[in-house]
């Protein structure tokens, strides 16, 4: 995670400077040499320790580091987002151990009554406080909302208000997100649709590009710091009618339409640092007759013109599956397909078992050792999920919450 987000990933570097950046100076006074201002030099304390701040490119270097320590497998199933039904905190901790993927997503059947049982579930699911789960939500409120206690306003009325309310309820809305132990957000829908009858109107934070974008990027703001953002349903789900669920929607917009109109959000999105890009299964026929979520020009596009640099996930492979077509009936194969077109990460959800996950992992090792997928385009995704579970780690996301905590006086 570098570029545009190493901003946000240098919140943990001040931990990260305890474990590779610390060092001691010879006790007794200060010299000469020793006036340089705090805010370059790091702080030194009365017994001479002085905390250096760790290098920019620290978090890269530790998730390289992990990653080639890795095996085929191991790098395989680090990539895989899955889910599973249930609340009990024993069977999905079992889960994640068993599965060792990178990764899971809370939906609506995972969630208890209460935050302290969720935050139960969240604890089993990081197995290891260290290098945990990258632990999902789709949070967006309003129509989408998995937590029945978030009650703050959501697209259909922040679509009509100033961006400084989107921020706001954004900002709050991640905080519920961060009190349970949940680390990212699927939540900002980046859509731009402006009639009310379309499948995503009621989720869109705009009717047109400029408010889209505005709000957008408000509510990438809003999460800094509490959870990391996602924006969806890249390239846009305004522009292809229909509900991505059952079918494949599809539009014969021209690219060149679309970098001034539904691009814009998305753009306002990454600009403001958002670290996870989601790809919809929409098919834009005049850029590319596959759905987004499989196409290599489309991920060169959000690399290369739109300048993203971090996550690159699924929607989630079992929607693509159930639109029937014969092309998309194999779930290992999207999977397979979606990583070597430039997605880092496979989400599965509609009809995944506890046997899904495994299947994927298997598919994946299976491309690389037939030269389906090169391990290297395998490692660089396994690097970018590593670097944001590493984040988190630093930033003591990886621990369990302690509802009971009472705030330092």
């Amino acid at each position: 995670m570098t570029g545009r987000r190493r901003v946000r990933g240098e919140r943990a570097l001040p931990a990260l400077a305890l474990a590779v950046g610390l060092t001691v100076a010879a006790g007794g006074p200060a010299g000469a040499d020793d006036t340089e201002d705090d805010s370059t030099a790091g702080s030194v304390g009365a017994a001479g320790v002085s905390i250096e701040p760790a290098p920019s490119d620290t978090l890269a270097r530790l998730a390289t580091d992990r990653v080639e320590a890795m095996t085929l497998p191991e790098k395989a199933a680090s990539v895989v987002m899955g889910h599973v039904p249930g609340t009990d905190p024993g069977e999905l901790g079992t889960y994640m151990e068993q599965t060792g993927i990178g990764g899971f997503i809370l939906m609506g059947a995972n969630i208890p009554a209460d935050e302290a049982s969720l935050a139960q579930v969240t604890a089993a699911l990081t197995a290891d406080p260290a290098f945990p789960a990258l632990i999902a939500v789709d949070q967006e409120g309003g129509d989408v909302s998995r937590l029945p206690w978030d009650s703050l306003p959501a697209a259909l009325t922040l679509k009509n208000a100033p961006a400084a309310d989107t921020a706001a309820a954004f900002a709050a809305r991640a905080a519920l997100l961060q009190r349970v132990g949940i680390g990212v957000n699927f939540g900002i829908v980046a859509d731009v649709s402006p009639a009310p009858g379309e499948f995503i109107f009621r989720r869109a934070l705009g009717t047109d590009p400029g408010g889209a974008a505005e709000r957008v990027g408000a509510a990438v703001a809003g999460e800094a710091g509490a959870a990391l953002s996602t924006i969806k349903h890249f390239p846009g789900h305004g522009a292809a009618p229909g509900d991505s669920h059952a079918t494949i929607p599809r539009t014969d917009m021209s690219k060149t339409e679309w970098a001034a109109s539904d691009a814009r959000p998305f753009a306002a999105g990454i600009d403001a640092g958002a670290q996870f890009l989601m790809f919809g299964h929409l098919s834009y026929t005049a850029v590319d007759p596959l759905p987004a979520s499989l196409s290599a020009e489309w991920h060169r596009i959000a690399r290369e013109e739109l300048g993203f640099d971090g996550i690159a996930i699924t929607d989630d492979l079992g929607m693509l599956q159930a639109a029937g077509e014969p092309a998309y009936l194999d779930p290992v194969t999207n999977a397979v397909t979606a990583l070597a077109a430039g997605n880092d990460m496979v989400l599965t959800v509609v009809s995944s078992t506890a046997d899904t996950a495994p299947a994927v992992v298997n598919g994946i090792v299976a491309a690389v050792a037939s030269g389906q997928l090169s391990e290297a385009r395998l490692s660089e995704a396994a690097t970018r999920v590593a670097e944001a579970r590493l984040l988190l780690a630093a930033e003591g996301r990886g621990m369990s919450p302690c509802p009971s905590c009472e705030p330092v006086s």
